[in-house]
């Protein structure tokens, strides 16, 4: 494959999702609002769940949650009707992911989370979905087009998805007055936990003044 064919490529792909990112941000409403004080008044955790790629996403976007104060974890859509239903009580919040609002698996668990209780969030790109007219609150992920030529792999709608979860977990930060030596405590270990270990205790600096961009 030509070089520049190959760099053209992924900076289309690149520029493609950026671009549906701000058409999210452009498009969210009082629905994230919604979902915001919901889980604020929660006295449970969020639950996450999803399968395939929906799956994945989800299990990030759990830690980011957790990571950030909210209390959460990942529930694999497959395993909650082989017992992991047992997990989740009427006072936490379900944020069920899933690109289409159709999936199955999805639906199938829905039966069983209503008598629970528990409160309903779903994410999908669908308004008009099952799932979405099933819920407490619906957060529109759509998106115009995947960013994979064939218009198959979940790659765009997976983007979205992720970034409205960071939303969620950043806004919910903040209303809760979440502090850098609030992440050191919950995140001690890796080059973060090294990088904060010798910082001053005590509330967020800003953006600008954190150089490094390494991860664990």
């Amino acid at each position: 494959m030509n070089p520049e064919v190959i760099l053209s490529t992924g900076k289309a792909v690149i520029s493609h999702e950026a671009a549906a990112l701000q058409d999210l941000s452009e498009n969210l409403d009082a629905s994230f609002v919604a979902a915001v004080q919901l889980i604020l008044k929660s006295t449970g955790r969020v639950i996450v769940t999803g399968i395939g790629k929906s799956g994945h996403v989800g299990r990030k976007i759990a830690a980011t949650l957790a990571s950030l104060g909210t209390p959460a974890f990942f529930v694999h859509t497959a395993e909650t009707v082989h017992g992991d239903l047992g997990m989740i009580t009427k006072e936490d919040v379900v944020l069920l992911l899933t690109h289409s609002g159709e999936t199955a698996e999805i639906l199938n668990l829905l039966a069983h989370l209503q008598p629970i209780g528990c409160a309903l969030i779903a994410i999908t790109g669908n308004p008009a979905s099952t799932l979405a007219k099933a819920v407490n609150i619906h957060l529109d992920s759509r998106v115009r087009t995947e960013a994979d030529s064939r218009g198959l792999a979940p790659t765009t709608s997976a983007t979205a998805t992720l970034a409205l979860g960071d939303a969620l977990a950043l806004t919910l930060a903040d209303a809760h007055g979440f502090t850098r030596s609030d992440f050191h405590r919950l995140h001690p270990g890796g080059s973060l936990g090294r990088q904060l270990s010798k910082q001053p205790s005590g509330g967020s600096r800003p953006a600008q003044e954190n150089k490094s961009g390494d991860r664990p």
